[in-house]
């Protein structure tokens, strides 16, 4: 059982309580259920992928470029996501090397999609907000470099954790465990850090979208000349604050879990239930969902992606028409 500092963990119990449970009494559409649901929108996520690579005016747009990069962080996330499943499920140890690789991965590419929507939100802003300026201020080149500092920010607290263990404990990483983020954990610092920064992630993208949400309504509704115009910037708005909310709600998924541990008591049976329900609706569901709700409201890449989901019906014509 993983310790900090020689201290169960109220994770650890957690997981180890899910462990013991025998898989030949784990229901079947517990392993069925989620893994078809992930592997459906990453199927659903390639379509719309090919559909985004098809036209060369889509590698030069900063939406459809943060767009392109959302959709294969969430079809890695899925994927990793639900190997990880399965291998709990099983349950099947692992070096804490390869737990740490698969662990490094999702755990960037899940806090990644939040802070992609929160530059897509600034994106929109300024399209909106400062239509003249747009093309100067949101670049390619400077889409790419915010991509980058992206991938720098949602990996700053793994990375320290495995530069840590590098240095306290270089033969860490050669036992076997069942693979959570909690059993890498060497100190008891290391988990109020991750705290720290899942606060400082849900504050940072929660001012974001208050602030270009309202600054977006407040100018989609000033519009006079071109009610149309404003009525659908609002419903886009809608769309993106939903999108985002469903993402941010990811967030509490490891609060909501904690909390579902002490309502259930003792009772194994009810937390794996509830653990299940919170696992699909929680975490699964917001990030298959957040992609499709973008890319079928989009003008240009919904019908595109029709198309190909048709295997090029000639009921569906695709255009490109990117403002």
């Amino acid at each position: 059982m993983a310790s900090v500092n020689g201290t169960v963990t109220e994770e650890s119990i957690i997981f180890e309580q899910f462990f013991r449970v025998d898989f030949n009494a784990v229901n079947f559409t517990k392993i069925v259920v989620p893994v078809s649901m992930s592997l459906f929108f990453i199927f659903i996520n390639f379509i719309m992928l090919f559909a985004l690579g098809s036209k060369s005016v889509f590698y030069e747009t900063p939406r459809y470029i943060l767009f392109g990069h959302m959709l294969v962080n969430d079809t890695v996330l899925l994927a990793f996501t639900t190997i990880i499943y399965i291998i709990l499920i099983i349950p099947l140890p692992l070096t804490k090397a390869v737990c740490t690789v698969l662990v490094c991965i999702t755990y960037c590419t899940f806090r990644n999609a939040p802070l992609i929507l929160a530059v897509m939100s600034l994106e929109r802003y300024v399209a909106i907000c400062f239509p003249l300026r747009h093309s100067s201020i949101a670049t390619p080149k400077r889409t790419n470099i915010i991509l980058g500092f992206i991938w720098i920010l949602s990996s700053l607290n793994i990375v320290i954790d495995i530069i840590f263990t590098f240095i306290v404990k270089p033969d860490h990483f050669k036992s076997y465990i069942f693979c959570t983020h909690e059993k890498l954990y060497l100190a008891k610092w290391q988990m109020d850090k991750a705290q720290g920064f899942e606060i400082l992630y849900f504050v940072s993208v929660a001012v974001i979208i208050i602030f270009t949400y309202i600054r977006i309504m407040i100018t989609a509704r000033s519009v006079k000349s071109d009610k149309d115009s404003a009525k659908k910037a609002l419903k886009t708005v809608l769309l993106h604050l939903i999108q985002l909310c469903l993402c941010l709600s990811s967030f509490l998924y490891a609060t909501i879990e904690r909390t579902l541990y002490m309502m259930s008591g003792s009772s194994t049976s009810l937390f794996i239930i509830l653990r299940y329900l919170n696992y699909l609706l929680v975490l699964i569901l917001p990030r298959c969902l957040s992609p499709l709700i973008y890319g079928l409201r989009d003008e240009t890449v919904g019908p595109l992606f029709k198309y190909y989901l048709c295997y090029r019906s000639s009921k569906v014509r695709p255009r490109v028409n990117v403002h």
